[in-house]
């Protein structure tokens, strides 16, 4: 059996308010309509943070600065391995989301997530946002990263 190929993905915590913006997948994507933070592959020569800020203005027509590693996992889905790395950004300025790459998008507080589905590499990036928020009262499993 040949090994899976390893794609490594980068996405966006942001934060505004006390809410996060999470953004739904296209009917026609791999996963399609589930919630993720806004995220997208990082491409042969590109850096994590120029990958990051690419993507968020091919999808949604915004610009971010992007901060620090909040979080990092791998995730084994059956054809490939994900390295998933999540950073804190901000929006440049006030400009409004475009749905251009994207079928809805959200801003939701911490608690009002269980009310989204994610794909199980984002389901365990909110998991790990709730526990670094304490706002559950269930221990989690994971450990915050930061």
């Amino acid at each position: 059996m040949a090994d899976k190929q390893s794609i490594r993905v980068v996405a966006a915590e942001i934060e505004r308010d006390g809410r996060f913006l999470i953004t739904q997948r296209r009917p026609t994507a791999i996963l399609p309509l589930l919630w993720e933070f806004p995220s997208g592959k990082v491409e042969p020569g590109e850096t994590d943070e120029e990958a990051l800020a690419r993507e968020i203005e091919w999808r949604m027509q915004v610009r971010v600065t992007v901060g620090k590693l909040s979080m990092f996992l791998k995730h084994d889905y059956d054809d490939y391995e994900l390295d998933f790395c999540v950073y804190r950004c901000r929006l440049v300025d006030d400009a409004p989301i475009e749905k251009r790459r994207i079928h809805d998008f959200r801003w939701v507080t911490p608690l009002e997530m269980d009310g989204y589905e994610f794909p199980p590499a984002d389901a365990q990036t909110v998991a790990k946002l709730l526990a670094n928020r304490d706002v559950t009262s269930a221990p989690s499993a994971l450990t915050p990263g930061e």
